[in-house]
């Protein structure tokens, strides 16, 4: 099985790409590629660009992954309450190749922050909108306060009750 995890976050310190590959790292006889946003890097979308530059070759290759994966993990980090704007320039060029930028693959959604809310805004305009894009969303999951509920060092989640919920996540993807 494939495995494509990422953050929807170019932070090079991004708490969300520790848990993204914590997530993909427990599922069990899987290829996982963990990818950097920052490898996905464009200039910031318009039609006016598009029309005199076509499609970044990046945008291409963000959307050959994500058509090469068995399974997605994306955990979204909040920006203002909402995506970040690396994340939401990859998914606005990904998107003029084909609408359906998730080609129907089994989607396990997250998030965190380091406050207790865990980023639910970003999470449930994701989950909202995962149709739209042919996300074949399986389950989401929010980890509230992030350093709290995760050992940075170990790289893993300390909170057994979020530790439950991560399981119960990777089963339903499963299926």
């Amino acid at each position: 099985m494939k495995v494509l995890a990422f953050a929807a976050s170019n932070s090079r310190q991004s708490i969300n790409q520790q848990l993204a590959k914590y997530a993909a790292s427990k599922i069990e006889n899987a290829d996982v590629e963990i990818l950097d946003l920052n490898d996905y890097e464009m200039p910031i979308y318009s039609s006016d660009r598009e029309t005199q530059s076509g499609i970044p070759e990046q945008a291409q290759r963000f959307y050959d992954k994500i058509g090469a994966a068995d399974v997605i993990i994306i955990s979204f980090a909040e920006h203002n309450g909402s995506y970040t704007a690396a994340y939401k320039n990859v998914f606005d060029w990904t998107s003029r190749i084909d609408m359906k930028v998730y080609q129907n693959t089994p989607m396990l959604l997250m998030a965190t922050s380091p406050g207790p809310g865990g980023a639910q805004s970003v999470l449930g305009a994701a989950v909202n909108s995962a149709p739209y894009f042919a996300a074949d969303v399986k389950a989401s999951l929010s980890v509230p306060s992030f350093f709290d509920n995760f050992d940075v060092e170990a790289g893993k989640l300390t909170n057994s009750d979020i530790e439950a919920s991560l399981e119960d996540a990777l089963k339903q993807l499963a299926n």
